[in-house]
């Protein structure tokens, strides 16, 4: 699985933030160092932060907005997410599709998912290389179809310094 160790925000999360609940509560899933988690929290999130390893949240263990979750995801017979609702999910550089509607499904009415991962033609720049791991075009707007109304939504190279192929999409749940 790809990781991106760096502290900066993605600037997909940034310019779609403002769409979240004030003060909402906000999953980061797969949320590897917790760039995003530590933005949130700075917008004034509460935030479940869940990774098979949350060690580069540490520092967060006893911020009491912070809520860290060490698990996989991928183990069978696991559901992390059930019984949860929140404002907003925020997913970046990780797929696994057993959980794309379980993600959807976690919403609370009104609430945002963002989602950023890599899509296919990315091999070509490096990992993930697996198509276990790659958006096929449009997968993300299918995820939405009949769940989520699609506010924005690219699938787009990105180009160097670290060129890669990837999918956004930025959706909220019906109300109703």
């Amino acid at each position: 699985m790809h990781r991106h160790h760096s502290r900066v925000p993605s600037p997909w999360i940034t310019r779609h933030a403002g769409l979240i609940a004030s003060g909402g509560r906000v999953l980061d899933l797969a949320c590897g160092g917790g760039r995003h988690t530590r933005y949130l929290r700075g917008r004034g999130h509460e935030v479940t932060a869940i990774d098979i390893d949350a060690s580069g949240l540490a520092d967060l263990a006893d911020d009491p907005l912070v809520e860290i979750v060490e698990t996989d995801l991928e183990q069978p017979g696991t559901a992390p997410l059930a019984g949860h609702r929140f404002d907003a999910v925020v997913v970046t550089d990780y797929l696994y599709r057993p959980l794309l509607v379980p993600l959807a499904d976690c919403l609370e009415p009104g609430g945002i998912l963002l989602y950023e991962t890599f899509a296919r033609g990315n091999e070509r720049f490096g990992r993930p290389r697996n198509p276990d791991f790659l958006l096929r075009r449009g997968e993300l707007l299918a995820l939405a179809q009949g769940r989520l109304t699609v506010l924005a939504y690219e699938h787009r190279a990105i180009p160097p310094p670290k060129p890669r192929i990837v999918q956004r999409l930025c959706a909220r749940k019906p109300t109703s």
